[in-house]
């Protein structure tokens, strides 16, 4: 039986998609919430015996998914799981340039994903798992666009910045819940993973540079082998999670750990 549970956000494609491989552990059982779904998980989950569910889910919908997810987590014996473990992955960038030159739609899409659905599901996680003696872990994918402000990335900084800000308060929120003897405080740490090689970088070269002053560096980023790969990358947020001072610092990047 699995004794450790992880749900995984934006599993389909990129670094989620080599995360969601990465954790297919035996002794794991592992939510995905994707739009669509990894072409090959279920079957490498089979082959690894790990139990798998895939939800088509998109994020937009965040209260619906929040809720089911809570639900969901609700039907468990509070005593099954030594881990539970929370990566919110997921996340869009709209048009790259002002954010003027977006629609709404867009720009509300974008916050949605990137923004309130992490916020709610991290919500929906640590009060299904409150009473769980597991031991409870929130990981937030964030950006070094959240901590350096670069014209035309205005709204994916935003975002990036607001869940930074959201993992430091919710620390301090599980830390008083520890200190006032009302259970265990989930750890929580929102992690910049660095410049991988994904769509959201060829996003980023094939901007306007009259919108985004900034192209010409990541052309010359990805010319000169400066990239991560997804796979490698993955591995190293792992490692990250997996480390017994997790959460020492609530807000963290990959490249000076």
């Amino acid at each position: 039986m699995p004794t450790r549970l992880v749900i995984l956000t934006g599993a389909s494609r990129g670094l989620g998609a080599a995360l969601a491989e990465q954790l297919l552990v035996p002794g794991t059982a592992l939510l995905c919430l994707s739009r669509g779904r990894h072409p090959t998980l279920a079957t490498r989950a089979s082959a690894a015996q790990v139990q798998l569910e895939e939800w088509p889910r998109d994020l937009v919908n965040s209260v619906a998914v929040a809720d089911e997810v809570e639900q969901w987590l609700r039907t468990f014996d509070p005593q099954r799981f030594a881990e539970a473990v929370l990566i919110n992955n997921a996340g869009v960038i709209p048009t790259v340039g002002p954010s003027d030159g977006c629609s709404s739609v867009e720009l509300s899409t974008a916050l949605r994903i990137g923004l309130e659905a992490p916020l709610l599901l991290t919500a929906s996680f640590l009060r299904a798992t409150g009473a769980w003696p597991a031991d409870r872990r929130v990981l937030n994918i964030s950006s070094g666009l959240g901590r350096r402000a670069m014209a035309g990335s205005a709204l994916y900084g935003a975002v990036k910045a607001g869940m930074d800000h959201f993992s430091r308060a919710v620390a301090l929120d599980e830390a008083h819940r520890a200190d006032s003897g009302r259970g265990a405080a989930a750890r929580i740490v929102s992690l910049a993973p660095g410049v991988i090689d994904t769509d959201m970088q060829a996003q980023l070269r094939a901007a306007d540079r009259a919108g985004f002053p900034s192209q010409e560096h990541f052309e010359a980023q990805h010319a000169n082998g400066l990239l991560a790969s997804a796979d490698d990358t993955a591995r190293r947020i792992l490692a990250y999670l997996a480390r017994p001072d997790f959460g020492a610092e609530p807000v963290a990047d990959i490249r000076t750990v």
